[in-house]
């Protein structure tokens, strides 16, 4: 059967996933009565909390005798380790693009991996039938980001497509018929050369391990494309790490293939399939599978540095151990080594004493994930500011710079510029009106100076505002950026909140908590309204007397408190401040829990 191996590009929320079920549901992958679930790509619980592709996946449908390999790409820049190994393994790339906003910040970094690697684009023009959409001036947009990102002559001269994702039709012309799929399907057949490793059967057997994933009952599981040769059920194979050193040598017990959504068993693997090998022990990502003779392993795609770091600790406050399971560093340590096996992104190193973990990776949003998945897990955990790593270049001392695309309402453009180029040190690259009302700001700011300003930027624009970011390039050093201005409020006693309390503090700022919550010494309750912290009793009763009274007694009545998910609380904290991770909650505290030792630090300090 005729190969095609292709990855869909796209942006947050450009319609990706939803297309990908339409491209399965009009190419036969589902019985006719068959119960899908919507963005049947997203099988993460996260992903379809979110609404965004976290883990690349794989899948596969069958046009008019041709196979179409699809491999689903995650759409933020976090997670840009599963873009650059997943790109090698497919011969072309279809960027997707929302008519409307035009190429975003993400769309713009996956791209580049795919154009340095000489993958030729198709676009698709997505939700043209929106009210907003602007199709010409998206493939503008598309054809200068092509331009400015070093693009060859065959790869500017795409083809184009203009789409409805949702529902499920894909024209040449943008008043085509508006039926189906099908000239989507017949470009990929047309524009996508067939794997040039289908000419090698007859070499021998090599495969490149792009992902690793695990399954109860064979093991460990590696999924990659067969560069050259066969490989049958039972053959014995070796691994080789990417200077040539060889790891095992293993006998291959289950071949599986994409099949629709599921995976199917096949006996045979040929040079250009996309595959999953089991049987191994130790063989990982970036690994090379090859038969006994072979001496050399495959080149790797190199993966961009990290660029931050969070401390990972055991949670030691007075309320450690009540919800979750799995409170040990040991278990903690484990589960990060697991993490960095899979996810080359990320980089684990124990700090000294061995009761907390640096871990590097790229963006607080994949912290953010990597932590979430770790509290439905069980684990309880106490997490620090995320750091920006600095880079050493010719004797001075350089940081992040990330691209900030921002889209604001004109009303607030002015405020969101003086922060932006103001305390948090960026640089203003672009202002243009983008219609309806908006005005698109470009910026190129420190990733220090974006840790923390999201809930800043949200409260300015009155929760409008859409801010997108992604790793520009390493700058020297630009000065201190100062850190949070308002205070916290710190709870002085331990037991349980109480209504009246919180009720007669109010003034004193906006609390974190509510009446009847559980509460510790030093654990952070509500933002200041100044700049010092303050330590309150959020224990404290109302006195009572034997004397009654009619129109004495007041009603209490609480302000809803603020509720921080976990990536806003990790972006709050200041630098002598934790968060506290449980199944259950996400606290505050500092880190520093007796008075008297944070009083002696502060001094130290």
């Amino acid at each position: 059967m005729d190969l095609r191996n292709i990855a869909i590009i796209a942006h947050v929320d450009h319609g990706k996933t939803t297309l990908v079920d339409e491209l399965l549901k009009q190419s036969g992958a589902f019985r006719e009565n068959q119960a899908v679930a919507e963005r049947a790509m997203d099988s993460n619980d996260l992903e379809r909390e979110r609404g965004i592709t976290i883990l690349a996946k794989n899948t596969s449908v069958e046009w008019k005798g041709t196979r179409i390999n699809i491999v689903d790409t995650p759409g933020h820049a976090d997670f840009g380790g599963e873009v650059e190994r997943i790109l090698s393994m497919v011969d072309g790339v279809v960027l997707l693009v929302d008519a409307a906003e035009g190429p975003m910040p993400q769309t713009k970094f996956v791209t580049s991996k795919a154009l340095a690697l000489g993958l030729r684009p198709i676009v698709v023009l997505n939700k043209v039938d929106k009210p907003d959409a602007e199709p010409d001036r998206a493939l503008d947009e598309v054809f200068d980001l092509f331009a400015n990102l070093d693009a060859d002559d065959d790869q500017l001269d795409f083809p184009h497509l203009y789409a409805s994702g949702r529902n499920g039709w894909c024209d040449s012309e943008l008043d085509g018929p508006r039926k189906d799929l099908s000239a989507l399907f017949n470009l990929v057949v047309r524009h996508v050369p067939a794997p040039k490793q289908q000419k090698r059967q007859d070499e021998d057997f090599r495969m490149l391990a792009t992902t690793l994933g695990a399954d109860a009952f064979v093991g460990r599981i590696l999924t990659g494309r067969v560069e050259s040769g066969k490989l049958k059920v039972g053959a014995t194979v070796q691994a080789l790490s990417r200077i040539g050193q060889k790891i095992e040598q293993f006998r291959v017990s289950k071949i599986q293939a994409f099949r629709g959504l599921a995976q199917q068993d096949i006996e045979e693997a040929q040079a250009g399939d996309i595959v999953s090998l089991a049987g191994m022990s130790k063989a990982t990502v970036a690994d090379t599978i090859c038969a006994l003779a072979v001496d050399e392993a495959l080149p790797a795609q190199p993966i961009d540095p990290p660029t931050i770091t969070v401390t990972f600790g055991i949670n030691d406050s007075p309320l450690a151990g009540r919800d979750g399971k799995k409170v040990q560093s040991r278990v903690i340590r484990e589960r990060l080594l697991k993490e960095a096996e899979s996810n080359v992104a990320i980089k684990v190193t124990d700090t000294p004493g061995g009761e907390a973990f640096e871990v590097a990776g790229r963006g607080e949003l994949q912290m953010g994930v990597l932590i979430e998945n770790m509290r439905r897990e069980g684990f309880e955990l106490s997490i620090s500011r995320p750091q920006v790593l600095m880079r050493d270049i010719d004797g001075q001392q350089h940081e992040p710079i990330e691209e900030a695309t921002i889209d604001v309402d004109d009303e607030y453009s002015g405020a969101v510029i003086e922060k932006i180029t103001g305390p948090r040190k960026g640089e203003l690259v672009e202002m243009k009106p983008a219609g309806a009302g908006k005005t698109r700001i470009v910026a190129l700011v420190p990733s220090r100076g974006l840790i923390g300003y999201h809930g800043e930027f949200l409260t300015d624009t009155r929760g409008t505002g859409v801010l997108n970011r992604v790793f520009h390039s390493w700058a020297p050093y630009r000065g201190t950026i100062p850190g949070r201005r308002q205070g916290v409020l710190i709870s002085m006693e331990n037991g349980t909140s109480v209504a009246y309390a919180l009720w007669k503090l109010e003034d004193r700022g906006k609390f974190f908590i509510g009446a009847q919550e559980a509460v510790y010494t030093g654990m952070i309750i509500g933002e200041h309204s100044r700049d010092n912290d303050l330590e309150v009793n959020p224990l404290k009763g109302k006195q009572l007397t034997n004397v009654r009274a009619s129109g004495t007694d007041e009603a209490v009545r609480l302000t809803t408190p603020v509720t921080l998910s976990l990536e806003q609380a990790i972006a709050y904290i200041d630098d002598d401040e934790l968060v506290e991770v449980t199944p259950n909650a996400i606290r505050l505290r500092k880190r520093f829990l007796d008075p008297h030792e944070r009083k002696r630090q502060a001094k130290s300090a």
